[in-house]
């Protein structure tokens, strides 16, 4: 059965594409050296763009044939008609704190000034070290429409006196053909040289652009006019730890575009997460599991996997990803921060918890 994600739509403005607010947080005999933190779970911001093809019948288009020839009219339109198309998408994994709202404890041994960065969510990024939050780079686009339209006041223009007055369709299309093939001639007189008045370079070209774009504004009463649209949004999804399977992130409406997923006016967008490897807790050299250390960092080693946007029966994205809620949490021995000698540092990755660097100074 397929599943339907009652999806938020993120604001623009909320989404990280830029170094978060970062804190640092030192262990100090006021904490009793001890640093409290959160471990993230992995979410899934999924960029969608969409394009929509509005074509409307021009006012003349049953008179195509008879004034522009049969080649021409053969891309007339003839019926109204609205449509929408997946064009693209992304997947870009973050942390996000974990539903369950557990957190942890670092604590060290006294007498070692000890400090933690944390980001805005309370999310590790770094022990022993200042970094910045890595930037997410998820696009800034929801909402965005981009509309190309017929020129209304280039047609304005082209209507003469006559076809406003008409009240015969017949007549008013015949008025605009004619017009159309005036500025044709007069194009042409302009190119060749034999108009009466020749205007400069500058000028030449401005009254070339308005004969064009009359002529086109015209041309369009017979043919019709296609009005292109773009439409982006972003959903965000927190996959299970066993993954996802035909979980429905949006639907595409073929009049309004993109529609909530539980509105079955549009055609599904489609989220699969496959789990292909859990996080598995760290052995010794009999193949025992490792006991937690006492007042271990907690990290998470996460799991793998991959997941897929599908619409229409089409893979639009791909990418491997790793989840925290796929692997298991294991700890730090926390002396090693504390080790006069060689004292170490580590840099967690915010979207899993994971260790990405562990070295020492």
């Amino acid at each position: 059965m397929k599943k339907i994600l009652a999806l938020t739509l993120l604001a623009a403005s909320a989404l990280p594409s830029m170094a978060q607010q970062v804190t640092k947080l030192s262990a100090t005999k006021a904490n009793d050296y001890g640093i409290v933190y959160s471990l993230p779970q992995t979410a899934l911001h999924i960029s969608l763009e969409a394009e929509g093809t509005v074509k409307t019948p021009g006012e003349f288009y049953q008179y195509a044939e008879r004034y522009l020839g049969s080649q021409a009219a053969k891309g007339a339109i003839a019926k109204p008609s609205s449509s929408w198309k997946l064009t693209g998408a992304s997947i870009t994994p973050v942390g996000v704190p974990r539903t369950s709202g557990e957190t942890w404890l670092m604590q060290f041994k006294s007498g070692t000034p000890v400090f933690a960065m944390v980001n805005a969510q309370g999310l590790p990024l770094a022990i022993g070290t200042e970094v910045d939050e890595p930037s997410t780079d998820t696009p800034d686009q929801t909402g965005r429409r981009t509309t190309t339209q017929p020129d209304r006041t280039a047609a304005r223009y082209a209507m003469t006196e006559d076809m406003v007055q008409s009240s015969s369709l017949a007549k008013r299309a015949a008025l605009a053909a004619a017009q159309i093939m005036e500025l044709r001639r007069s194009r042409q007189d302009y190119l060749t040289g034999q108009a009466d008045q020749m205007p400069d370079g500058a000028a030449l070209k401005i009254i070339l652009d308005n004969i064009n774009a009359q002529e086109e504004a015209l041309t369009a009463m017979f043919l019709g006019t296609v009005v292109k649209r773009t439409e982006a949004t972003v959903v965000t999804v927190t996959p299970d730890a066993s993954g996802e399977s035909d979980l429905v992130i949006a639907r595409l409406n073929p009049t309004k575009g993109f529609v909530d997923a539980d509105d079955l006016s549009g055609a599904p967008v489609y989220l699969d997460v496959t789990v292909t490897d859990r996080g598995k807790m760290p052995v010794n050299e009999k193949g025992e599991t490792k006991k937690f250390p006492k007042n271990g960092v907690a990290y998470c080693i996460p799991g793998s996997g991959s997941a897929s946007v599908d619409f229409g029966g089409r893979t639009f994205c791909s990418r491997p990803v790793s989840l925290a809620q796929s692997g298991v949490v294991y700890g730090l021995d926390p002396s090693i921060f504390t080790d006069k000698k060689s004292r170490a540092y580590v840099i967690f990755d915010p979207t899993t918890g994971g260790i990405r660097e562990l070295g020492t100074k």
